[in-house]
């Protein structure tokens, strides 16, 4: 299991939109990018100090705020409850979306050049955004997740349609081992005869985690092949957990 260490950034300097967005403007993308290579999700720097954090986890308890909720055991997809934002995002939903975009956009377009597919992503976000809209798919797919005891996830891909950005990213809003125990983010890799390939990692509160959202480039005799991945969530041991999670095609 992978437990990424928090970095010891004063919680005043990380407190504001404008110091996430300098955060991942400054982060090292070439070894993010390494990462995100070798095993299909990497950390970010920390992007919220644990004031902004507990303010987002407290949106949960603001319906207004959301389009849908889903509860999870209804539906067979684990236990726990999510609920999708409607477009009227939070500022820092929006901005650190805005903010992300760009880089991995640098990351879509090199992977779909390996396995020799198109790469239909714009520069810019509001234009992606449109092509979604556009193609039918125009709801918010923007994600607030809450678990508590024995809560968890089932393996699964965010895939709401023909239009798939192939990155997206998981932000810890509560503090591991403080506010919950368990309740790791869990990354499956398919790899062609053979086992499957099992990743887990506790994102500290404030941290993001890149990963696949449906397929990755994985190195072959050929060049690359696709290796199909799911990402789900352990079972929470004691406590609550609360992340964020962004996606970059609507639903």
């Amino acid at each position: 299991m992978n437990t990424l260490a928090p970095e010891t950034v004063p919680d005043t300097a990380a407190g504001s939109v404008q110091a996430a967005v300098r955060a991942l403007d400054t982060a090292d993308w070439t070894a993010l990018t390494a990462e995100l290579d070798t095993h299909g999700c990497a950390p970010t720097p920390r992007l919220l100090d644990p004031a902004r954090c507990r303010e987002l986890a407290a949106l949960y308890d603001r319906p207004e705020l959301f389009r849908t909720t889903v509860d999870m055991a209804r539906h067979r997809f684990g236990s726990g409850q999510y609920r999708y934002f409607t477009h009227d995002l939070p500022e820092p939903v929006a901005a650190l979306r805005e903010a992300l975009y760009p880089h991995l956009l640098t990351v879509a377009r090199t992977w779909a050049d390996r396995l020799r597919r198109p790469a239909p992503w714009p520069d810019t976000l509001a234009e992606w955004t449109a092509m979604c809209h556009a193609a039918g798919q125009d709801k918010s797919s923007q994600i607030l997740l809450r678990y508590g005891p024995g809560d968890w996830n089932a393996l699964h891909r965010d895939v709401f349609g023909d239009l798939v950005f192939p990155l997206q990213v998981v932000i810890g809003l509560d503090a591991h081992g403080t506010d919950y125990t368990g309740g790791e983010f869990l990354l499956v890799e398919q790899r062609p005869r053979a086992q499957s390939r099992g990743t887990a990692t506790v994102v500290p509160q404030g941290h993001g985690l890149v990963f696949t959202t449906r397929d990755r480039p994985v190195p072959s005799a050929r060049g690359h092949r696709a290796g199909p991945v799911r990402h789900g969530v352990s079972t929470v041991r004691s406590g609550r957990r609360h992340t964020l999670g962004l996606v970059f095609h609507d639903a």
